[in-house]
């Protein structure tokens, strides 16, 4: 049995790199790229792979957002995080996001392959270095929520777009809504985390992971 894989990652030598690997194996099959996450959530619908491999760090839509649409959406499709991240954070939003596994990009060939397989066979794969942390930080009940658990996908989206040095009407354009309607998402995250000024939420939205923008 071939399994269909998609891989969404922004730097393109690395989407070369991990297709000419997986295809180096009989039963793995690369079906699509994707440089954003934007595009992977467009392309995944079309092409319906088995398994994406998704980097967090895109711009448009940052992989852990575009892992939980495509959780939403495409529920056949599972999605396993290669990642150069390791941080409490980021693990603990993707695998939140809806991530059936959560590799780093340090991680060798066969490990690749492993977390594949077992992610596509619909076994939980988390990379040897971070498991400790995982179930230190993420299995107990008393985890400390996150600031960004308060706020909605859709209020995270935006926020990653202004990050970027996105206009209001350019960030209306991308997700299809009213200049009005992200002028209310941006008020209401500020309110949510009490911020007073647009360069404090900027500086958040870098800090926590949702955009590498500087």
């Amino acid at each position: 049995m071939t399994i269909r894989v998609f891989i969404a990652d922004d730097h393109t030598i690395v989407c070369d790199g991990l297709r000419a690997l997986l295809e180096t194996q009989p039963d793995l099959e690369v079906v699509g790229t994707a440089s954003d996450g934007r595009e992977a959530m467009q392309l995944i619908g079309r092409l319906e792979p088995d398994v994406a491999i998704m980097e967090i760090a895109m711009t448009e839509l940052n992989g852990i957002e575009a892992t939980r649409l495509i959780s939403e959406r495409h529920p056949a499709t599972r999605v396993l995080i290669l990642s150069m991240y390791s941080s409490a954070e980021h693990i603990h939003r993707a695998l939140q996001a809806g991530a059936k596994g959560y590799l780093l990009k340090s991680s060798g060939g066969k490990d690749v392959f492993h977390a594949v397989r077992a992610v596509h066979s619909g076994i939980r794969y988390l990379s040897q270095k971070i498991a400790d942390t995982v179930i230190d930080d993420y299995v107990g009940a008393n985890r400390r929520a996150s600031p960004l658990d308060t706020l909605s996908s859709r209020e995270r989206q935006v926020l990653q777009l202004l990050a970027e040095g996105k206009s209001g009407v350019a960030i209306a354009q991308t997700l299809s809504v009213s200049p009005r309607t992200v002028e209310t998402y941006r008020r209401r995250m500020m309110q949510k985390l009490n911020f007073n000024d647009i360069s404090t939420l900027i500086k958040f939205a870098i800090q926590h992971g949702i955009t590498t923008a500087s």
